[in-house]
């Protein structure tokens, strides 16, 4: 089975099959919109996807068979090229922040709703859309990376920056990181741990 990442996107065959799925999610819709894995665990030959429609409230987790999955686009592909978006200060934080995400020489992708719009091109974003990021980092950044994500979260003012590093282990949220924080939130496919040291194995 292929080996599926937490935020990867996925467009599937298939339908979840989940007797819960609320009203406002419907075939035609899944044919446009994919799924988000979600860094959860999951049965055998099954992948944690959550599926999300226009509206903040609309968020719904399932399962899926790993089998369905026609079509995978990860947080990197979509930072290879940035389109323009009318009316949209995210996305205009995007396109600044890009050289500088590309100078650090880690691998690093827009998720959340940016990501979202960027792979399926559906109207979701508004102009106070957040931005948030992936950076994978396995390992305690050096100085020179340490200074560069610093510039990176001070760069950002018109609109709210979600920056998540990606250990591989789990992720967590550069901004309680770089804050000082004695222990910060690791989410991991096992669940949410407080943790002074991320890039330690949970």
């Amino acid at each position: 089975m292929v080996a599926y990442r937490p935020h990867d996107l996925l467009w599937a065959r298939a339908w979840p099959q989940d007797a819960a799925l609320p009203d406002w999610v419907c075939p035609q819709w899944l044919a446009m919109a994919p799924l988000v894995v979600r860094r959860a665990p999951a049965a055998s030959g099954r992948i944690a996807v959550g599926l999300r429609g226009m509206a903040r409230s609309q968020r719904h987790a399932t399962e899926i068979d790993a089998s369905a999955v026609l079509r995978c686009v990860t947080p990197e592909m979509l930072a290879t090229s940035v389109p323009a978006w009318p009316d949209c200060h995210a996305i205009e934080a995007l396109h600044q922040l890009k050289p500088l995400l590309d100078a650090t020489g880690l691998p690093w992708g827009p998720t959340g709703g940016v990501g979202f719009a960027l792979a399926s091109g559906l109207p979701v974003l508004r102009i106070d859309s957040d931005l948030d990021l992936l950076l994978r980092l396995d390992c305690p950044p050096n100085a020179a990376q340490a200074a560069a994500l610093r510039s990176i979260a001070a760069s950002v003012s018109n609109c709210r920056l979600d920056l998540q590093i990606d250990t591989g282990a789990g992720g967590f949220a550069y901004a309680e990181w770089a804050a000082g924080r004695p222990r910060v939130l690791l989410k991991t496919a096992l669940g949410p741990v407080l943790t002074a040291s991320p890039w330690e194995q949970p």
